[in-house]
């Protein structure tokens, strides 16, 4: 589908396409699955795959005049000059000359989520690197990355996995029933931190290895390799920290699946709210895969999403200026922490435990995505060295 995106005159083709196309996509993800508990959480991240999958088939189907590049008039025509545009800051690199422009573009798309360069990538921001854009150096600065990402997502892996249920591949709730109001709303936002964290060095990770790839055995330019994330930590309003902050490596994804047709619907309004839409059902329905039920708190979490936009956008209006500074930072962090983990389970103290309230981080640990495996064991210095000498001081210091 990606080469026909490049081909003119292809477009009843990939229309005829299509249909078996999400078909094949949707059994392969979900007939075929991990059975072992621990690699339960593998389900939901090729669930997860399939979803931006048939995003991108969708797009290269529907859309007639094919995949165009940053300044194509049709696949493989450029306009004016012929000089290569692309978004942001990177610099246009042509790697793999031994392959033919068609198939080396077909890789390219099907492997491409921010659009460095391509049309659909317009708009979308694009990080400046802090990373020297040698070769070699770039190189280093990306393993001693990688390797402080793998030592982070190992230490926030098996620090998680020692909180009883929530490290379970079972699953369990981060709300400990038997614990004091206090202690049990300190514990669960301690959780949902330490998960939080590892999700954004999980993302650093997998990004440092895939760069090394192919920066170092695939002849990729270091400039078409920029930061995956800006600083999340350090958004001072909602709108920051989703289109700039936060990775774009969904954003169009999204937009396929649920803000073009909401545009289409109810024009920028339903643009907004098709996304954030598209963003909750893309999280829920590849947990689903898990076998542990549909919950309904990823879909609401991210639909208030376009509310929470719009209340920034008419404080604008109405005060004349940006919500950000030190009382954004503070708006940002409690639509993170008291959204995302609603502080109104406190009077859970007077209901029975089964009917809490369950946060969206609380939501996929109850279904075991805290203790699914991500560092192996045996690759882990905390499993192997860490944790054993902290029991081993704990033993003296309890025989004492």
């Amino acid at each position: 589908m990606a080469y026909l995106a490049r081909r003119p005159d292809t477009y009843p083709m990939r229309l005829l396409l299509l249909p078996i196309t999400l078909c094949g996509i949707v059994a392969a993800a979900y007939h075929f699955v991990w059975t072992p508990p621990e690699l339960n959480v593998y389900n939901w991240g090729q669930c997860l795959l399939a979803a931006v999958t048939i995003a991108k088939s969708l797009e290269y189907s529907l859309n007639e005049e094919g995949m165009l590049k940053v300044g194509e008039t049709r696949p493989g025509a450029m306009k004016g000059k012929g000089k290569v545009v692309t978004n942001g800051n990177v610099v246009a690199h042509r790697g793999l000359k031994f392959l033919p422009s068609g198939i080396y573009d077909a890789i390219e798309l099907m492997h491409t989520l921010r659009g460095l360069q391509w049309k659909f990538g317009q708009g979308a921001y694009v990080p400046k690197s802090i990373r020297p854009q040698e070769k070699s150096a770039f190189l280093r600065a990306t393993s001693v990355s990688f390797i402080q990402n793998f030592l982070l997502v190992d230490v926030l892996e098996s620090t998680i996995k020692l909180f009883p249920g929530v490290g379970s591949p079972t699953g369990g709730t981060m709300f400990y029933p038997f614990l004091s109001p206090f202690f049990r709303y300190s514990v669960a936002t301690l959780i949902h931190m330490l998960t939080g964290s590892a999700i954004l060095a999980g993302f650093g990770m997998v990004y440092d290895l895939i760069t090394l790839i192919a920066v170092g055995c695939l002849d990729g330019s270091p400039a078409s390799w920029p930061p995956v994330t800006d600083n999340p930590w350090g958004a001072d309003s909602m709108h920051q920290l989703w289109s700039k902050h936060w990775h774009q490596l969904l954003r169009q994804t999204f937009l396929v699946l649920g803000g073009y047709p909401g545009k289409w619907l109810a024009g920028d309004l339903g643009l907004l709210f098709g996304t954030f839409i598209a963003s909750g059902l893309f999280h829920e329905c590849a947990m689903y895969s898990m076998g542990r039920g549909y919950d309904h708190t990823a879909p609401i979490f991210f639909a208030m999403q376009g509310p929470v936009l719009i209340l920034e956008r008419v404080w604008r209006k109405v005060t004349g200026r940006r919500v950000g500074g030190w009382p954004g930072r503070l708006w940002v962090y409690s639509i993170l922490f008291l959204a995302a983990q609603p502080m109104g389970e406190i009077i859970s103290t007077i209901r029975p435990p089964d009917i809490y309230l369950h946060s969206l981080v609380n939501a996929w640990h109850r279904r075991g995505l805290g203790g699914g495996m991500v560092i192996p064991p045996f690759l882990s210095p905390t499993r192997i060295i860490l944790l054993p000498i902290v029991r081993r001081y704990m033993y003296i210091e309890l025989q004492r």
